[in-house]
């Protein structure tokens, strides 16, 4: 008979773990869909890349806004409570693009980006401790690394709607034999015909999926869920603040967190940019990022199976390594090498969030709650890094290469200097948290 020590996901808690793990796909998918249009809004509303790296400012920004309130809310009540709502406000986030499409208002889409990030911001602070608590505590690194490999099969699917159904369909992305961009030669009623055009097909996945996501609300309305073991509803959130702030672990963690989301949020932001100064359309440069998804999700498995074997903490470390050598090729080499690189560091950060959050989590209790939200609200490193990046590859004009740096890098290449720096970061966890763990007395 099999230790349950050793089980992750037992039958009792395995509907409830397919239902819980299907929103790590649903939330991979906004992410993902949402990336590529950091370069379409660039285009189409003629803006620089600083004022399109907005779109990450505002949907990574509705996760620093919402994650505490959100943990607040789930330890008061109930975790199918704090999913409820989330999917909620996920679905009248996405509607929302309908109205701003039809006004043709930059702003109006941050809006809605930010309230549609409201509900991802409870999705998370809910669903990774939720699968945490779904068996023992020896098995809940695996477990939530099980259940984050499902993400980026969400993720995949919105890249490859971006690559193939919008991003394609964009009129101001079409170029002439030269390879020049014909929308920016166009008069200005001729722009506002292809803006109206483009701002549609930018609208239309966005609606469909809060249909998709009101339906599935339905779905967990009527489920039975399992509750929390702890019968303990009452908010102590200074006293858990406090706790948290004194564990070196976890702060450590929320910090390591924070980098680890910047980087992946700019590696697949940036990689169109890259390609594009490489002479590669949106379209085409997007399926670079999707053959880097499929690398992330095949690497996901891969460590997740490897954690049986290997200490998460030592793990993490080594990934982290691996990720600064690629980027610093995708630094330094001027060709299609560096975009070669540039997908590779997909399988390096495969393992980082699941493993930072199951480490910084680990041995906190009741203020697991409270931890989560601290680590989800972690991800506005994809709201404040992105637009940083963004304003090195504008420092000389609003073009990928008209400055070099040293004499020799471009302006998009230099600006993976911050993944780098996030990468150095993410390593230092590793070894701190490794180092401490190998100190402890065996048992």
């Amino acid at each position: 008979m099999k230790d349950p020590k050793n089980i992750v996901v037992s039958r009792k808690m395995l509907v409830p773990f397919i239902l819980i793990t299907s929103l790590f796909a649903m939330w991979g998918f906004a992410n993902d869909i949402t990336n590529p249009m950091v370069a379409a809004f660039k285009t189409v509303m003629e803006i620089s890349n600083a004022k399109a790296a907005l779109v990450q400012l505002a949907f990574y920004g509705g996760y620093g806004t919402m994650a505490i309130p959100a943990a607040l809310i789930i330890k008061r009540y109930s975790y199918k409570l704090g999913i409820i709502i989330g999917l909620a406000l996920y679905a009248v986030g996405a509607l929302l693009f309908f109205p701003a499409a039809q006004f043709e208002i930059y702003g109006f889409f941050l809006v809605s980006l930010y309230i549609l990030t409201f509900g991802l911001a409870f999705l998370e602070t809910t669903a990774n401790p939720y699968i945490l608590s779904m068996g023992a505590p020896e098995t809940a690194t695996r477990r939530l690394n099980l259940a984050q490999s499902f993400n980026p099969l969400g993720s995949i699917t919105g890249m490859f709607v971006a690559s193939q159904i919008i991003l394609p369909a964009l009129n101001s992305d079409k170029r002439d034999a030269a390879g020049n961009l014909i929308f920016e030669t166009l008069n200005a009623t001729e722009k506002a015909a292809v803006r109206t055009h483009d701002l549609a097909v930018i609208r239309d996945p966005y609606v469909i999926l809060g249909f998709v996501v009101l339906a599935y609300l339905v779905v967990i309305i009527l489920a039975k869920m399992p509750k929390r073991e702890s019968a303990d509803h009452e908010i102590h959130a200074i006293d858990s603040f406090r706790r948290l702030m004194k564990n070196k672990k976890y702060r450590e963690g929320v910090i390591a967190q924070v980098f680890y989301v910047g980087v992946q949020i700019m590696c697949w932001t940036f990689i169109i940019q890259y390609g594009e100064n490489l002479g590669l359309e949106k379209s085409e440069a997007q399926r670079y990022n999707i053959v880097a998804m499929a690398i992330f999700i095949a690497s996901r498995f891969i460590s997740t199976a490897l954690m049986k074997y290997l200490n998460p903490r030592f793990m993490l470390l080594l990934f982290a390594i691996g990720g600064m050598f690629t980027i610093s090729g995708v630094i330094l080499f001027q060709g299609m090498a560096g975009m070669y690189l540039l997908v590779a560091t997909s399988a390096f950060m495969s393992l980082m969030f699941p493993t930072i959050y199951g480490i910084a989590l680990d041995g906190i209790g009741d203020d697991a709650t409270l931890g989560a939200a601290g680590l989800v609200m972690a991800i506005v490193g994809g709201a404040l890094m992105p637009p940083l990046q963004a304003r090195i590859i504008d420092a000389g004009g609003t073009g990928f290469n008209d400055l070099q740096i040293f004499g020799f890098i471009s302006e998009v290449n230099f600006s993976f200097i911050l993944p780098f720096i996030c990468f150095v970061a993410i390593a230092i966890y590793g070894y701190r948290t490794y180092h401490d763990f190998k100190k402890q007395p065996s048992v």
